[in-house]
């Protein structure tokens, strides 16, 4: 039995963004925002979610602005770590939850290691690029230190998929971004996830050395 289907991984993707162009109407985005949303559709293999995403006024200028100058990128889990592309930054990104002292703090306060990883964030914050792709309590945690005089990142990507607390603390960003004075990149529904997650911060980074489709 032979099976015929493309090797060459250029054309592979070069297609299948030929094919999201087609298939998703990006005419309300600007550019690098488009750029984003076909990444976002790419990574979850679902049209629709072109309709979820949601960009703050500035968000992609900051979060270029914030990559280009090698801010730091936080992550709330491994997985969206791993799947930052490392050819396009000059610094490995951050993901405390494996930390030693995660688990010591989410046993003292009684709380998921997804929040207590965030207290281990606290200098990095100021201009940062945060990612988060798993943890609907690592959201609303980085939005309560936020509301309480923490500095702030230059660009949020929440993405968190879920059930329980994913479109609600999506939600929640979306809704209360301006009153924090932070841009941000949401997909707003129960889908998500790492993959998005880090293809959309992958997408700005893409933007700064010209890529575009």
């Amino acid at each position: 039995m032979k099976f015929e289907y493309e090797l060459n991984p250029q054309a592979i993707e070069k297609d299948s963004f030929r094919q999201i162009r087609s298939l998703t109407e990006l005419e309300a985005f600007s550019l690098d925002e488009q750029q984003v949303v076909m990444r976002v559709v790419h990574s979850i293999g679902l049209l629709e979610a072109a309709e979820h995403v949601r960009f703050s006024q500035n968000a992609c200028q900051s979060g270029r602005q914030a990559l280009a100058q090698d801010a730091p990128i936080l992550c709330d889990v491994e997985m969206v770590k791993q799947g930052i592309t490392k050819r396009m930054i000059n610094h490995e990104p951050l993901c405390f939850l494996n930390h030693e002292s995660t688990p010591v703090i989410a046993k003292q306060k009684g709380e998921t290691r997804s929040m207590a990883a965030l207290e281990l964030w606290r200098p990095y914050l100021q201009g940062s690029i945060v990612v988060i792709g798993n943890a609907p309590t690592a959201l609303y945690r980085l939005m309560e230190m936020i509301k309480q005089g923490a500095a702030k990142p230059a660009l949020i990507i929440a993405m968190p998929v879920g059930f329980v607390g994913a479109a609600e603390s999506k939600q929640a960003l979306w809704d209360c971004h301006k009153a924090l004075n932070v841009e941000c990149i949401t997909l707003l529904s129960r889908i998500g996830g790492s993959a998005v997650s880090s293809a959309s911060c992958n997408a700005l980074l893409r933007c700064n050395i010209g890529e575009y489709y």
